[in-house]
């Protein structure tokens, strides 16, 4: 009895360990994931503001999985309207309802377990969303672009998502 009580005590704490270590290696894998993505926004900016054919303002709202090559298995694609999967990656395309296209939307990944990106703790099936945007030189420090400060490159900004929808104001700052 003696012996399958600690058996069992030994038990509850492996399990424990385990869980930890699995919180642990998903948020390495989405901020090795962000890492990537953002430095696919540093290239993809540079290229732009090299480029004359294309601005930093075009690639707002872009999808930078598609600037990478390389084959991403947490990478489902366009989100589908039903639940996302957990420990997935997808993009979210918004309907542009000037032209009805669907080319702009924001990265949405849905954690397995509870985890802290970008110093944000997210529970399961609660889905963090991220948007590209652009920075400029905010030469007055009061986080608001006026027209004399121009675009410096793209980053990639947490956006909250309500409802499935994000909220695009909260993504342009």
């Amino acid at each position: 009895m003696i012996a399958l009580a600690v058996l069992f005590t030994l038990w509850w704490v492996l399990l424990g360990k385990l869980e930890r270590e699995f919180q642990h290696a998903e948020q390495q894998s989405v901020n090795m994931v962000l890492s990537q993505l953002r430095s696919a926004l540093v290239v993809k900016g540079a290229e732009a503001m090299l480029s004359r054919e294309q601005s930093l303002a075009q690639l707002v709202g872009a999808n930078p999985f598609e600037w990478l090559d390389h084959q991403w298995p947490m990478y489902q694609g366009q989100c589908s309207d039903g639940e996302r999967r957990q420990g997935q990656w997808c993009f979210a395309p918004g309907l542009q309802k000037e032209t009805g296209e669907t080319g702009k939307g924001w990265l949405i990944y849905t954690p397995k377990q509870p985890i802290t990106i970008d110093g944000k703790v997210a529970e399961p099936d609660q889905p963090l969303a991220w948007a590209v945007t652009t920075e400029f030189a905010d030469r007055n420090r009061n986080n608001l672009r006026e027209q004399d400060q121009r675009l410096t490159g793209l980053r990639l900004a947490p956006v909250p998502l309500v409802d499935t929808s994000v909220n695009r104001q909260d993504a342009r700052r």
